[in-house]
């Protein structure tokens, strides 16, 4: 016998309508210019011309074997203020109105994710993409790093490697590189190659040759 939903699942699949509407707007043009509301970003985003050089400079290399791999290896969510962790302070960052409680939980504000288009109003409905992924890092070089190096990489703040984005979006993903997947926004995947890149670059990771051909792709629709 069928039962209708449970009223927190109408809600939340209300919002997840909702959202999944905008984001169906943004991407056949029919949005407004300006889609994407004034909010924090990563840091350290390139220009396209440095991108370019960062590409440039990074090793070609056959990918290497994801055997031994485990998210264990490289710890995440650690503190990084008072109470606060990595996801919470991205949280915070990528989002606007953000009020956290005693414990630096989000309990409300808004996030844009960029990758799709859609607009959340609970944490719960955001993860925080590794835009370099950490299994893809291992099998690009992460492997012989020491577990404080690989620490440091899954919890960059200082760079274009942590970034708030609709979850489901997120776990598509995977550890899948630029040849395999792509943000279904076709207009961030100039801004997605650049942080893509400059993340491999400063990390000294190696790249396949059919990624950086995805990669070149991308970049080559940036104007600036």
């Amino acid at each position: 016998m069928s039962t209708s939903p449970s009223a927190p699942r109408r809600s939340r699949l209300m919002r997840r309508a909702a959202a999944i509407a905008v984001s169906a707007l943004a991407m056949t043009g029919l949005a407004a210019t300006n889609a994407q509301p004034g909010w924090a970003a990563p840091p350290g985003i390139p220009s396209k011309a440095t991108a370019q050089s960062q590409l440039n400079a990074l090793t070609v290399a056959t990918q290497g074997s994801s055997s031994g791999y485990s998210r264990d290896l490289f710890p995440h969510w650690i503190t990084v203020s008072g109470s606060c962790n990595t996801r919470e302070q991205v949280l915070k960052r990528d989002g606007t109105s953000v009020v956290v409680d005693s414990s630096c939980a989000a309990t409300s504000g808004r996030w844009y994710s960029p990758y799709d288009g859609a607009t959340w109003t609970a944490a719960s409905d955001v993860d925080i993409d590794h835009v370099v992924p950490l299994a893809e890092a291992w099998r690009s070089g992460a492997n012989s790093w020491t577990t404080s190096r690989r620490q440091s990489f899954a919890n960059d703040l200082s760079r274009p490697q942590l970034i708030a984005v609709t979850d489901n979006v997120n776990q598509s993903k995977g550890d899948q590189d630029p040849s395999t997947w792509q943000p279904p926004l076709s207009s961030y995947r100039c801004t997605y190659s650049k942080m893509w890149i400059t993340v491999k670059y400063n990390w000294g990771l190696t790249l396949q040759s059919s990624e950086k051909s995805a990669l070149q792709s991308m970049l080559n629709t940036c104007s600036a």
